[in-house]
């Protein structure tokens, strides 16, 4: 007879759709995360004189909880859904983009327009995390919308690249990495959604202009995004020439960090590097994490971020529609390139970016993002499960049917 599911045999991992290793390996990243952050938060506690790593484990641990919260109500949802939410919030985005760069809020001298204020919590929130996710769901519906025919290259300026220039646009002065990386991911979608490969020369010349027209324009008006530019600049000329620079000096304490770790580390909460390393918790929490655990440490977390990688081709590719491949590479892919980045700019492999390490690094934005991002792979992936059980149950009952004799019979009748 057809699969019932027996109501007394529910646990918590009945109300868990979507792939069970997704949702193990993101449990187990944030558990593993209480390690490297409660230890390389002393430096923050000692910069701010509070002298007490304890509230910022407390702050991480309502990151995540609120972080799986999300996951779990936004797993919930079919992900059809998504296609109309990212119409109704793009311009809600774009608005709170533009509000966050007209705040010309500064750090050090340098433009740091990249957070609004949470008036109820009183915390920062990063919108350009949230422009990522929701351009490229939005990006994976026009794709999914034009993929049986052709189409021109004007015809997909209005709906497709004007709302990629606007939102990169909006980010650019004070976040050139988040900005690069969003522009990337955009590119890499619309190549796997088939998009004609001579328009993406055409997006890719013109955006390396417009690049290099805002790059000399902010150089001869400097009053209007202060020494944002210098910034990228010397970054780049400095990892490339190895001058010493406060970047540099990062670099160096991460790469003592990582010598000091060895094969399996120094022990846990045993790091000497976190009371000189800046950005500790966040954009170097990888130095930390293998200056305690070693090349063993640091092997398991790439390794989950990379199962991570194949879950999300095995979800794509099993995907019964073209909007949710897309979706699953769209929203999935970014994490597994922003942890490659963070890993790859702790042992200097890449520039000094401040790309934290997904669902470890402190910090909310980063984390809840990731969870809105898991989220929409899970959905996806649960309502593939879902088709399968009812394909299953189909099997069930004609398997019954057949087996009956008397039931053939009065059909053949």
């Amino acid at each position: 007879m057809a699969r019932k599911t027996d109501i007394s045999s529910k646990n918590i991992f009945f109300y868990l759709k979507g792939d069970k290793v997704i949702w193990a390996i993101a449990a187990l990243l944030a558990i593993f995360s209480f390690l490297p952050v409660y230890s390389s938060s002393s430096n923050l506690a000692y910069l701010y004189g509070d002298g007490s790593t304890f509230s910022y484990l407390l702050y991480h641990f309502a990151y995540l909880l609120l972080g799986f919260g999300l996951i779990y109500g936004i797993h919930k949802i079919p992900y059809h859904y998504f296609k109309g939410l990212s119409l109704i919030l793009m311009p809600i985005i774009l608005l709170l983009l533009v509000y966050t760069l007209a705040q010309g809020n500064t750090m050090a001298g340098a433009n740091a327009s990249r957070w609004i204020n949470i008036p109820i919590i009183n915390k920062t929130f990063q919108t350009s995390t949230a422009a990522a996710v929701i351009l490229l769901i939005y990006v994976a519906r026009y794709l999914s919308k034009i993929k049986d025919r052709k189409v021109t290259f004007k015809e997909s300026i209005l709906p497709l690249w004007i709302p990629v220039g606007l939102i990169v646009g909006f980010i650019l002065p004070a976040n050139f990495s988040t900005a690069a990386i969003i522009f990337t991911m955009v590119f890499t979608l619309v190549f796997l959604g088939g998009y004609p490969i001579k328009y993406l020369g055409i997006i890719l010349l013109s955006a390396v202009m417009v690049l290099t027209i805002f790059i000399l324009s902010a150089k001869a008006f400097p009053g209007v995004f202060p020494n944002r530019v210098d910034t990228w600049m010397n970054r780049v000329e400095n990892f490339s020439n190895g001058e010493d620079t406060k970047e540099d000096y990062q670099i160096e304490r991460a790469k003592i960090a990582i010598a000091r770790g060895g094969v399996v580390g120094t022990g846990i909460g045993k790091s000497v590097q976190r009371n000189f390393l800046p950005q500790s918790s966040s954009d170097f929490i990888y130095a930390i994490i293998v200056e305690e655990m070693g090349l063993v440490g640091a092997f398991g977390v790439m390794s989950a971020y990379l199962l991570i990688l194949f879950r999300l081709v095995i979800i794509a590719t099993k995907s019964n529609t073209v909007f949710g491949k897309l979706l699953v590479i769209g929203v999935g892919l970014p994490i597994i390139f922003q942890a490659l980045i963070n890993m790859a700019v702790a042992v200097e492999l890449f520039p000094v970016t401040g790309q934290t390490l997904p669902l470890i690094s402190s910090g909310g934005s980063s984390i809840w993002m990731t969870c809105v991002a898991l989220g929409i792979v899970l959905s996806v992936s649960a309502k593939r499960e879902e088709i399968k059980l009812q394909e299953e149950d189909l099997e069930d009952e004609e398997r019954e049917r057949l087996d009956n004799p008397l039931e053939v019979l009065s059909e053949a009748i």
